[in-house]
């Protein structure tokens, strides 16, 4: 009977004593600290194109998804402001051409004809008053006429000298044709609006707007009719062949990361295969960002920066936003 309660005691004794072991290397196992996962995610170079001429949307070329490729027209804009300007643009050109050319060719035939015999209707007047000056003038020292009508006749012939000197200028004014400054002004003038015609002319391709690299249409914003303004955006094209993992890492995790180190990164999305990378970028992140206080145990402020890494080979299938796994 003692033997059975011995046995029974040391079986209860073994069977605590397994308990406790269980107890305590499941105590060992629940305070072991896990490594903590490097998570990010990938990103690309995203191209926004806008056009500089406002008006509204005429045509979209390509739909989100689409490749591109560089140089291709994406999308059309209607401006009908700009087709108005480049009416009256023509037709400011049309008059700058006529002011100039009637600069360069001079008078006409019967302007200068017009000139030349109000000249010498001018010369034959002038003659005829110099004639009875003449005559009246000798009357008048002799004594026979008198003052007032020596000085009238006087005047009449002053008179006609003058008329015959202006139609003499407006004759050779019409030989001559424009003056030197005149015509360089008229040419100034078709220079200025042929200026004008080209920026139009430029305003006419910027309706439009062409893909700046190879990439997929990522979104378009405005819909097929809407209008734009300038500057604004229509569509966002990304890069594929530019991209890179973003990580908000600890600074207390940083200690085997730094800029040129080749690591290691895995892509849930694509399996489980492991990809090289390069650290390309290492800074702290703004005064906003995650940080943990350490100084509670003597420690400091850990702060997260923001570090970035480049493949170093293109990972086939690699989408915008897919989840990596940086390995230290």
């Amino acid at each position: 009977m003692r033997k059975e309660k011995k046995g029974s005691l040391l079986l209860g004794l073994a069977a605590m004593l397994i308990v406790v072991v269980i107890v305590a290397l499941v105590g060992v196992f629940a305070l072991q600290e896990e490594e903590e996962l490097i998570t990010g995610e990938a990103e690309a170079t995203e191209y926004r194109v806008s056009g500089k001429v406002p008006g509204r949307i005429e045509e979209f070329r390509f739909e989100e998804g689409d490749h591109v490729k560089k140089g291709d027209t994406v999308v059309v804009i209607y401006s009908p402001e700009v087709e108005a300007k480049m009416a009256q643009a023509s037709a400011a050109r049309r008059a700058a051409n006529a002011i100039n050319k009637k600069a360069q060719h001079g008078a006409r035939s019967q302007q200068i004809e017009g000139a030349y015999e109000l000249y010498q209707k001018a010369q034959v007047a002038e003659d005829i008053y110099r004639k009875s000056y003449e005559r009246v003038k000798g009357l008048y020292e002799k004594g026979v006429v008198a003052a007032q009508k020596y000085d009238e006749v006087e005047a009449q012939y002053q008179a006609a000298v003058a008329t015959t000197k202006a139609a003499k200028s407006q004759y050779d004014m019409a030989l001559e044709g424009a003056r030197a400054e005149d015509k360089e002004a008229a040419e100034a003038q078709v220079a200025r609006v042929d200026g004008i015609i080209r920026e139009i002319n430029l305003a006419r391709d910027e309706r439009y707007l062409l893909s700046p690299v190879d990439g997929e249409v990522a979104e378009r914003f405005p819909k097929t009719g809407e209008l734009v303004g300038q500057g604004s955006p229509i569509m966002s094209i990304v890069d594929l062949d530019d991209m890179w993992f973003t990580f908000a890492v600890r600074e207390d995790m940083l200690k085997d990361i730094t800029v040129g180190r080749t690591m290691k990164v895995k892509v849930p999305a694509l399996g489980d295969e492991e990809y090289e990378v390069k650290v390309t970028y290492i800074r702290a992140m703004g005064t906003y960002a995650t940080w943990r206080s350490t100084k509670q145990n003597g420690g400091y402020d850990v702060k997260t920066f923001d570090v970035r890494v480049k493949p170093v080979k293109k990972i086939e299938n690699l989408r915008p936003g897919m989840t990596g796994i940086l390995y230290r």
